[in-house]
């Protein structure tokens, strides 16, 4: 099997695994999907497939969520917002030079922290009814999403820990055999 047929294959099944993760941990949302964001900016050369992996599994999950009634899959223009911050935090993957457990870590920290400034801010920008269009508004806003960036921190680390240290193994299994 080639290169790009793996790369699709496993592609597929990270979807599926994130969509699935996503509605059935609805709703605290512990999923891998901005892990998968951030491995696919680091690992996958094919920068559209890079992309396309974690808006795929977000897409799939949302309809998912829809199609069985656990919660308003599609919800507005506020989701467009989400959708967006999935690609900075593949655009942050790619500037990751070397995997390894301080990069791993730190960027997943950080690909947490991003998604939630971006996600929050784009719910404040768009939820004309919620919060006070303010410095205040916002930061009541922020204040609102802390409970979900704490439980999103630990899914990230979680699934970025798998993600990249299943990939380290697999590599470094095939560089064995490729110089047997």
């Amino acid at each position: 099997m080639n290169q790009n047929k793996i790369n699709i294959l496993i592609g597929t099944l990270l979807v599926i695994f994130a969509a699935g993760l996503k509605v059935l941990t609805f709703p605290q949302s512990f999923n891998p999907i901005i892990a998968i964001s951030l491995f696919s900016g680091v690992v996958i050369s094919d920068k559209k497939m890079a992309f396309a992996m974690p808006l795929l599994a977000m897409f799939a999950s949302d309809l998912l969520l829809e199609i069985f009634n656990i919660a308003p899959g599609f919800y507005g223009l506020a989701q467009i917002g989400n959708y967006v911050a999935l690609l900075f935090v593949t655009i942050l993957g790619f500037s990751m030079k070397k995997i390894n457990t301080i990069n791993v870590v730190g960027y997943s920290i950080l690909s947490s922290l991003l998604f939630f400034l971006l996600s929050n801010t784009n719910c404040f920008l768009f939820d004309t009814i919620t919060y006070e269009k303010s410095i205040g508004g916002w930061a009541t806003c922020l204040a609102a999403g802390i409970p979900f960036v704490k439980n999103g921190l630990l899914a990230d680390l979680c699934f970025s820990a798998i993600l990249f240290s299943s990939y380290s193994v697999g590599m470094k299994f095939v560089s064995k055999k490729a110089m047997a």
